[in-house]
C-alpha cells in the first residue's frame, strides 16, 4: 500500500513560517508608513495559515485569502481556521477567486508569497496582476512578494532537508535560459519510509529582482523596496530580512520586494 501523508502538514512544518512571516509584514508596513496596517490580503494563500496568523497579531486585524483552489482552502477551515477563537475567525475571510478579477477586495498590505506570482510567465499577465494589486490597494497600501534566484537556481540540483520525522526535498528539476522557465518539485521521505516524489509541482519563470521593479515603476508604484536575507556563520540563510539597496552575489538568494503605492 503507498504511503500518504498530509502534504500541507508537511508544507508547512518544511516551507512556511506564517507566524514570523505576518510579524514581517507588520514590521515592513509600520516602518515605511509610520502606522499600523491592517487589513492584509494574501493573494495565492493555498491553506491561508498566513491570514490566521495575521488575526492573532490584535483584534483589529483582519485577512483575506484568496485562492482558486478549493482543496487548500478547505483544509485550512478544517485545521488552522477552526484553531482560532470564534472572534479571531470572523474577521478572516476566504474567497475562491482569481487574484486578477477586477472586483478584489481592498487591503493595507497585499502578500503573494511562497513565490506564487512566478506562476505568471509572461510580462503582460504579471504587469497586470501588479496593475490589479496597485488598484484594489488602500491608500499608503504596499504590495509584498518574494523571489529566489543565483546561479544555483539555474541548473538541475537537489537538496535535502531533515526533521524530526520527515525529510524535505526541494528539486530544481529543469531550467531554460531563454525563457529562465523551470520545473521544480517537492518531495518528501517520511522516516523509515519510502520518499514520495512530486508531492508539489511547480511550473515557473524566475522573475529578477530588476524586471519585479520595472513593472511595478511601470503601474504606479511610487516606490520600490528590498529586502534581502542576511547569513548565518556557514554562509547560509537565516531567515532574516534587511532592507537595502545592494545584494550579495551568492549562489543562491531569497528576497523580498515591496511596492509602496
Amino acid at each position: 500500500m503507498p504511503t500518504t501523508i498530509d502534504k500541507y502538514a508537511y508544507y508547512q512544518n518544511s516551507v512556511q513560517s506564517p507566524d514570523v512571516d505576518s510579524q514581517f509584514l507588520q514590521r515592513v508596513y509600520t516602518s515605511l508608513r509610520g502606522k499600523e496596517p491592517v487589513t492584509l490580503r494574501e493573494d495565492f494563500c493555498a491553506a491561508f495559515a498566513l491570514c490566521c496568523e495575521w488575526a492573532k497579531l490584535g483584534s483589529d486585524k483582519k485577512a483575506i485569502g484568496v485562492d482558486l483552489d478549493e482543496e487548500p482552502l478547505e483544509y485550512g477551515k478544517k485545521n488552522y481556521l477552526s484553531q482560532l477563537t470564534p472572534a479571531q475567525q470572523k474577521r478572516v475571510t476566504v474567497l475562491p477567486q482569481n487574484v486578477l478579477s477586477p472586483d478584489m477586495p481592498h487591503a493595507d498590505i497585499i502578500a503573494a508569497l511562497n513565490f506564487s506570482f512566478m506562476g505568471f510567465k509572461t510580462r503582460p499577465l504579471l504587469k497586470k496582476y501588479f496593475e490589479n494589486a496597485y488598484k484594489t490597494l488602500n491608500a499608503d497600501g504596499l504590495l509584498i512578494i518574494d523571489c529566489f534566484g543565483g546561479p544555483a537556481s539555474m541548473e538541475p540540483n537537489e537538496s535535502e532537508s531533515e526533521y524530526d520525522d520527515f525529510s524535505y526535498f526541494w528539486d530544481q528539476d529543469t531550467f531554460d535560459p531563454i525563457t529562465n522557465e523551470g520545473m521544480f518539485y517537492i518531495h518528501y521521505q517520511p522516516k523509515g519510509k519510502k520518499k514520495i516524489e512530486k508531492v508539489f509541482t511547480y511550473d515557473w519563470r524566475l522573475w529578477g529582482i530588476p524586471e519585479l521593479k520595472d513593472l511595478m515603476d511601470e503601474v504606479g508604484f511610487k516606490n520600490v523596496h528590498f529586502y534581502w536575507e542576511g547569513t548565518d556563520e556557514d554562509g547560509e540563510g537565516d531567515g532574516n530580512y534587511t532592507k537595502t539597496n545592494k545584494g550579495e552575489n551568492c549562489d543562491s538568494w531569497v528576497a523580498y520586494v515591496v511596492g509602496e503605492k
